[in-house]
């Protein structure tokens, strides 16, 4: 496959200034929409043979994501897209100035595994709203997904427009060898400095959508049912395969015992059983080993069990761990979670500053004074407050990370700025200027320059 070739055709189809266009935008983005409707039996069976995930997991977080997606950019693309006037200064009177948002150009959008096609087709989505071209990467580790992906944008939409590129690591490093406008990447740190070193070569604009040891406090001013059930819930939805699942659970030590109490009345009753369409499995056999090993069978007070031949991990909770134990020296990116305890509130969010910033955090309590604390003290990419993971689900609020957890966000507008552009322009009037920035320089032009600046 020749991704010169591809990348030097999009170059060129871009030129023609035809994805500037606002209906060609929309009839895209329509034409994708009807696509992921109509192969949406394609879309679930390659999911499903890639980790187990039931048809209303991968409609509920995949297939639905990416339509909202495209129905939000549908319905205000012409406001996104309408150039801004914006005021203009005393200096450049007589004048008016104006921000132009224009696309950047030839895209590059490396997906994630865990959540396959809308951690691939999302950007990419933002990507065709803000008039780019753009080719798609998803991760190998899904290969059916990527697959599925593969063929119903390939026989669908011309190479020089969209495409999507398979393989491996191989072809992601030939990828980023090429001058692109813009990278999008989500996955790993590790790999997302890979990533942000190639496109350093070329000076390409690059959005990093990473990761991090993800938070969630329990004060004892928590509703500790609802807190329970809303960390239950975000934690191991996909088996905990989620970027922004709760890593770990901070939790104020008087009410520790009470709410490993819920905790564990609604793993019961979410049936997260083997086989279960409530759960999936662990995407591959590298990753259930790596799990495998954070699992402290001394520490566990609550599942364990593990299925090798079917890559299934019980849900899983640990009690009496630390700092300095394996599974709190990494992102766990799994259905296991250690609970720590805190004396004072205090405490708790001077032990998350001193780690590497995550990509959410999550606070239960309904004391006003601990939100603001939480809200102002420690830094995170997004997160909430009484609920965990559904901030993503708002158009409204920028998705991203921070420091070591990625940076640029995107969703909604955010997506549309991400790929594209804010071009200032300032229009002046050919009458009435004054003299005063011209020659000869006098001590009178200065006295006014300064009352005018």
């Amino acid at each position: 496959m020749d991704f010169q070739e591809i990348l030097d055709s999009q170059k060129k189809f871009f030129r023609t200034q035809k994805t500037k266009d606002i209906k060609f935008r929309k009839d895209n983005l329509e034409k994708l929409k009807k696509l992921l409707s109509d192969n949406e039996k394609l879309l679930l069976e390659g999911i499903y043979k890639d980790f187990g995930k039931s048809k209303f997991d991968t409609i509920l977080t995949e297939i639905s994501f990416v339509k909202k997606d495209i129905e939000y950019y549908i319905k205000n693309l012409n406001s996104l897209s309408k150039p801004k006037k914006v005021w203009t200064n005393i200096v450049n009177q007589l004048g008016s100035s104006k921000i132009y948002p224009e696309p950047l150009g030839n895209t590059f959008v490396i997906g994630a595994w865990n959540y396959p096609y809308q951690l691939s087709l999302s950007p990419m989505v933002a990507a065709m709203a803000a008039g780019n071209t753009c080719i798609l990467k998803p991760s190998e580790i899904a290969f059916y997904s990527s697959s599925a992906m593969a063929k119903i944008i390939n026989e669908n939409f011309p190479s020089n427009y969209l495409f999507v590129a398979e393989g491996g690591v191989p072809e992601t490093t030939e990828l980023l060898k090429l001058k692109f406008d813009k990278i999008f990447f989500t996955g790993s740190t590790t790999v997302g400095k890979i990533v942000y070193e190639a496109a350093a070569k070329n000076l390409t604009p690059v959005t990093l959508e990473l990761g991090g040891k993800s938070p969630a406090i329990v004060s004892k001013n928590a509703d500790l049912d609802i807190a329970a059930k809303r960390i239950v819930w975000g934690k191991f939805l996909n088996a905990g395969q989620t970027c922004v699942a709760t890593d770990y659970i901070l939790v104020e030590n008087t009410v520790k015992d009470e709410l490993i109490k819920n905790i564990k009345k609604y793993l019961d009753k979410f049936q997260y059983t083997e086989g279960s369409e409530q759960y999936t499995q662990i995407i591959n056999d590298r990753n259930f080993d790596r799990l495998v090993k954070l699992i402290d069978e001394n520490k566990v007070i609550f599942g364990g069990k593990t299925d090798a031949s079917k890559r299934y991990i019980e849900p899983t909770l640990m009690g009496n761990v630390n700092w300095d134990d394996a599974v709190m020296q990494e992102e766990i990116f799994g259905p296991i979670l250690p609970i720590l305890t805190y004396t004072k509130f205090e405490d708790a969010l001077e032990q998350i500053s001193e780690q590497e910033k995550p990509l959410a955090a999550y606070l239960f309590t309904d004391n006003s004074a601990e939100k603001e604390l939480f809200t102002n003290r420690i830094s995170f990419g997004g997160g909430c407050i009484n609920e965990t993971v559904m901030h993503l689900g708002n158009d409204n609020l920028p998705f991203g990370g921070v420091g070591s957890s990625g940076m640029g966000h995107y969703h909604g507008k955010f997506g549309f700025d991400a790929f594209s552009h804010q071009k200032s322009i300032l229009t002046k009037s050919t009458w009435g200027e004054p003299d005063l920035k011209y020659p000869p320089y006098t001590d009178s032009k200065l006295d006014w320059i300064k009352k005018l600046i």
